[in-house]
């Protein structure tokens, strides 16, 4: 394969993809806003520390400023960044994507149809993802999920089975395991319920993945945001899909069943980590939980569907980015009394 490949995004899980791509002999030309980020890749290359082992490779990396003079198209774009920041940094990269290009959006939340909305929609892959990773120091990965564990979700916006998909199969097989599907946006759906009920509460308290999955009255506060973001995927038309790795007669059940073995089957892929919004708030950034529990609020605004566990996750959310509230295990009382939940012991 000689197509040119840019990773828009160098933290966490840019990082890791670059890294496994790169060392697999593929085109890739790494772009990242985080200038400590990019001087350390250009001067060492990248270390990815994994349970299971390390990657180590040279990466090639630009600041943003510096590809307006590289003279370089892509054949393809992954865009490997928040939720936040994917309206502009499309922008950003537009101009560099080839025309018959296509730009695949390796990141949380619901955003396809407005990344299509700039670049247009035959030149969108969609994407949902179960990759876990932490960077806090430059060069530096920590990847709590293995390849073996990592997962991809691919498909066209239309839901056709395209060479061009068969080629982002192929490509991102070198970072995980790899399903097309012919329902890419009931896929991404299912991600962000399974995101709801873990990402959402233990985003607020940071704590571990399995410190916070064991708090008394997590598991119920979990398969109540479930239920929440169900309920507004299925107003929307959208149905619980097998990821993770699933099957597909394993998704099949009550709604309630599938929530748990969703929430459990990820929950076992990220007992090591902290979930990214944790992250963003150590760094003292703004977390995108307005595109992960947010958008369940939002739809379920737009449906007439109340959302109360979802808009309360929301809220406190916001108070942390402010600086209104610190980020703490006490949180989660907090949040039980928001939603009329007596606290347990």
């Amino acid at each position: 394969m000689n197509k040119k490949i840019a990773v828009v995004g160098a933290g966490a899980i840019g990082s890791s993809v670059s890294a496994d791509l790169t060392k697999a002999g593929l085109d890739v030309t790494v772009i990242d806003q985080w200038p400590a980020q990019v001087e350390k890749l250009k001067a060492d290359g990248i270390i990815i520390r994994m349970p299971d082992g390390e990657v180590v490779t040279p990466i090639r990396a630009l600041h943003l400023c510096e590809l307006s003079s590289a003279r370089l198209e892509f054949d393809i774009v992954l865009l490997a960044i928040k939720s936040n920041d994917h309206r502009w940094l499309t922008e950003f990269i537009k101009p560099y994507l080839k025309a018959d290009g296509v730009l695949v959006p390796v990141q949380n939340g619901f955003n396809d149809d407005s990344i299509a909305s700039i670049i247009g929609r035959n030149r969108v892959i969609g994407c949902a993802l179960e990759l876990s990773a932490e960077i806090f120091t430059p060069g530096e990965v920590k990847r709590n999920t293995t390849h073996q564990t990592t997962w991809f979700g691919v498909g066209e916006l239309d839901g056709f089975y395209t060479p061009r998909l068969k080629e982002i199969e192929s490509i991102l097989g070198h970072v995980g395991r790899v399903e097309a599907t012919g329902n890419i946006y009931s896929t991404k759906w299912t991600k962000l319920v399974a995101n709801t009920m873990t990402m959402g509460p233990f985003g607020l308290l940071g704590m571990g993945n399995k410190d916070a999955a064991a708090l008394p009255g997590m598991f119920e506060m979990s398969i109540a945001m479930g239920k929440e973001s169900l309920a507004v995927g299925t107003a929307l038309g959208y149905r619980m899909e097998p990821i993770f790795g699933l099957r597909a007669d394993e998704m099949v059940g009550p709604g309630e069943e599938i929530l748990i073995k969703a929430m459990n089957t990820l929950l076992s892929h990220i007992t090591r980590g902290r979930t990214a919004p944790i992250h963003d708030h150590m760094k003292g950034r703004t977390s995108e939980m307005e595109f992960i529990p947010g958008a369940v609020s939002k739809r379920g605004r737009e449906l007439g569907i109340p959302t109360p566990f979802n808009d309360a996750i929301v809220e406190i959310d916001r108070m942390i980015n402010r600086g209104e509230l610190a980020m703490s295990a006490d949180n989660f009382k907090l949040l039980q009394e928001k939603v009329g939940l007596k606290p347990q012991a």
